[in-house]
This record gives structure tokens, sequence and C-alpha cells, in this order.
């Protein structure tokens, strides 16, 4: 992997965070809450191993932003049936529909930006290259 194509996957990724951030700020959500909502969404329930693996995020900052989204009656958790010592995330019928008005949102300004149309191109050469360092992934070593 050549060093400029570090630096436009970074560039990229850090512009897209931000503007997702300025559309989330205007409705009140951040962008790791946004993250957990849209994972829920599929409506199939998620354990919270699972979900901060997706979402990127360390066990505990996990924990404080799905206790809050509990809170906000965003969010339920339910043992998992197949496995009793599992705990399952899912979105509340109230979470569900402040994902789909924040995916509305978050659509619609993407939609009006220079390039949106390559959509499906893009995710597609970017699960490729997720998926080809993910089985090459080497562990890693302390120093």
């Amino acid at each position: 992997m050549s060093v400029e194509l570090v630096a436009l996957l970074t560039r990229a990724e850090r512009l897209a965070v931000r503007r997702l951030r300025q559309v989330l700020d205007e409705a009140g959500c951040s962008v790791d809450a946004w993250r957990v909502m849209s994972l829920l969404a599929d409506g199939e329930g998620h354990g919270m191993t699972a979900i901060a693996d997706c979402v990127l995020l360390p066990p505990p900052t996990l924990t404080r932003l799905m206790d809050q989204l509990v809170d906000d009656g965003l969010v339920h958790r339910r043992v998992d049936p197949m496995d009793r010592r599992r705990v399952l995330a899912a979105l509340t019928p109230r979470g569900a529909a402040r994902w789909e008005e924040l995916d509305g949102r978050v659509r619609a300004a993407w939609a009006a930006l220079p390039g949106s149309g390559d959509d499906e191109l893009l995710a597609a050469l970017l699960r490729r290259l997720a998926a080809g360092l993910a089985e090459t992934a080497a562990p890693v070593s302390a120093p």
C-alpha cells in the first residue's frame, strides 16, 4: 500500500466524518450513536462485542453510549435466548423512528455532494480492501 493511498483514505475518512458530524450535530446526535443505531436498524439484535467491533469503539466507551441510548428510550437490551450469558441490543420503536429521521438527513446531505453517485463502486472497493487487510492482518506486537 502506498503512502499516497493511506493519506487519501485518511483524508477521505476525516472529511466524511466531519460532514457527517455537521449533519448529526444539527439533529443532536453523535456520530458514534448514529453508527450504533445504523447497525441496530437491521432489527436483528446484536451483542455488545459485535457492536464494538463494527463501530470501532472500546467496550467501556460503548457501554456508556449504550447506557445513554437506553436512558433516551432509543435502545433496549434483552437476554439472548440462545445464550443466556449474552445481552442483545435492539432499537425500540422510538429508536427506529429516530434512526429513520437521521438516516434521511444523512442521505440528503451525502446526495448533495459531488461524486456521490459513485457510492456503490466506492463501497465495493472499500469492502474488498478491508477484507484483504483483515485476511492478512498480522498480530500487533509490543515494542
